[in-house]
């Protein structure tokens, strides 16, 4: 699967990954859902640095559509909150 990290670029990331990027965007879909600023921070980043760390890189030039959208690490709660379905950021 291709995921696209706002502000960054796309990773091609394994489709057996996504058991254990669920947890984290279940935790962060919590966080925002009771309002913990500091809490979502952390869990949003912990995300991102494990869709880096599990996946791909894709060269910069690449345009491959991207099968899912994550907000930069700067993006606000509103701005997350804004992309989320009710499943959180990554269908489950």
């Amino acid at each position: 699967m291709i995921v696209r990290i706002m502000g960054e670029g796309q990773v091609e990331l394994a489709d057996d990954h996504f058991v254990e990027l669920n947890e984290l965007d279940d935790v962060l879909l919590k966080e925002m859902e009771s309002g913990d600023g500091p809490g979502f921070r952390t869990t949003l980043h912990a995300l991102l640095d494990k869709v880096r760390e599990l996946g791909s890189p894709l060269p910069d030039d690449s345009l491959e559509p991207s099968e899912l959208i994550l907000p930069a690490p700067d993006a606000s709660l509103e701005e997350v909150r804004a992309m989320l379905s009710d499943d959180g950021l990554i269908p489950n």
